[in-house]
C-alpha cells in the first residue's frame, strides 16, 4: 500500500514539475537617448542650468512586461529622493520612452546623481544613471 501512495506521489509531483515554466530572470532594457541635445554621461554645469534627458525601455521576456520607471537623485552620495514616480498603462508595457527637463538645483561644488529605473512584472530592476557636478 506504501509503495501505491508513494508511486501516485512521484506521478503527481513529475505532472507538477512538468506544468511550471521556467522563468529566466531577464532584466528589462534601458538605456539613454543619446541624440543631439540629450544629457546622457556625467557632465559639468552651473547651478540653475535646464538640461534635457530621456530614456527608452523595453521588456526582454514575452510575459515579463515594463511595470514602473522611477526617477530618482541624490546629493553628494546621501539619501536617494524620488523626483517622479509612474505605473506603466497597457500601451507602455512592452516599449517605454520618456524625456525628462530637469534645472541644476545644487549648489556649485555638489554632485548630483540621477538614476533612472524601470522594473517588470516580476520585479526585475535595471537602471542607468548619470552625475552632473555643478560648477
Amino acid at each position: 500500500m506504501k509503495r501505491i501512495y508513494f508511486t501516485l506521489a512521484t506521478i503527481a509531483g513529475l505532472f507538477t514539475l512538468s506544468s511550471c515554466e521556467f522563468d529566466e530572470g531577464i532584466l528589462p532594457d534601458i538605456e539613454f537617448k543619446t541624440g543631439s541635445g540629450y544629457l546622457y554621461e556625467d557632465t559639468t554645469l552651473e547651478s540653475g542650468a535646464s538640461f534635457k534627458t530621456g530614456i527608452r525601455a523595453e521588456k526582454t521576456e514575452n510575459r515579463d512586461v515594463l511595470k514602473k520607471f522611477n526617477i530618482s537623485t541624490s546629493v553628494n552620495g546621501g539619501a536617494t529622493t524620488s523626483i517622479y514616480n509612474r505605473d506603466l498603462n497597457d500601451s507602455e508595457e512592452d516599449y517605454f520612452s520618456y524625456d525628462y527637463n530637469g534645472t541644476v538645483q545644487a549648489d556649485s561644488g555638489d554632485v548630483v546623481l540621477y538614476i533612472f529605473t524601470v522594473s517588470n512584472r516580476d520585479g526585475l530592476v535595471n537602471q542607468v544613471d548619470f552625475e552632473i557636478t555643478v560648477d
